[in-house]
């Protein structure tokens, strides 16, 4: 990981991005929005007060195609940004401790660590029948401050997650969490 400097003797045991199935609702709009102007010459004719305005997306003129042009690379740029924010937003479990690497736009990341030593309590949450049945939750890791949680959301296989975050926090803080 160039984003962060393992400590000596630390390992990366797993790293997690937002299950597939929220990057593919995240895309699904911008598809919609791609396909709008090659669908709206044969839509607008089925509405007999907008057939005359059909005419107007045959996208024969030089004018109509720039304009195509500039509106599919909008839809492009704006779908591209949302694969970035996918494929850089990443929750990496070391064997010492938590690191949730977010991209929050083009040219600025935020790198947040959490040491597993100071975690009181792991949480998940999966709600709903989609997410029940594709496997979509999120965690909640919440240390001895009030203030401070690390929470997850999204990734594929939760309670696994949970699991794995629990078998590396040190035997004697899961003593006194009660776990």
């Amino acid at each position: 990981m160039k984003e962060f400097e393992l400590e000596p003797g630390e390992h990366v045991v797993l790293q997690v991005r937002k299950h597939w199935f929220l990057f593919f609702i995240e895309l699904l709009p911008y598809a919609i929005l791609a396909v709008i102007p090659f669908a709206l010459p044969k839509l607008l004719p089925l509405v007999p007060p907008l057939a005359p305005y059909a005419e107007s997306f045959a996208f024969s003129t030089p004018v109509a195609r720039a304009a195509l042009g500039v509106w599919l690379l909008v839809v492009w740029t704006g779908a591209w940004g949302a694969f970035t924010k996918y494929f850089l937003n990443a929750w990496v479990l070391t064997s010492q401790r938590i690191v949730n690497i977010k991209q929050r736009r083009f040219f600025s990341r935020e790198v947040s660590s959490l040491f597993l030593s100071r975690i009181q309590d792991v949480t998940t949450d999966v709600s709903g029948i989609l997410p029940s049945l594709l496997g979509i939750g999120n965690i909640k890791a919440q240390t001895a401050a009030e203030d401070v949680e690390f929470v997850m959301h999204g990734i594929p296989r939760p309670e696994m997650m949970r699991d794995l975050i629990l078998k590396y926090v040190p035997e004697e803080d899961q003593k006194t969490a009660g776990v």
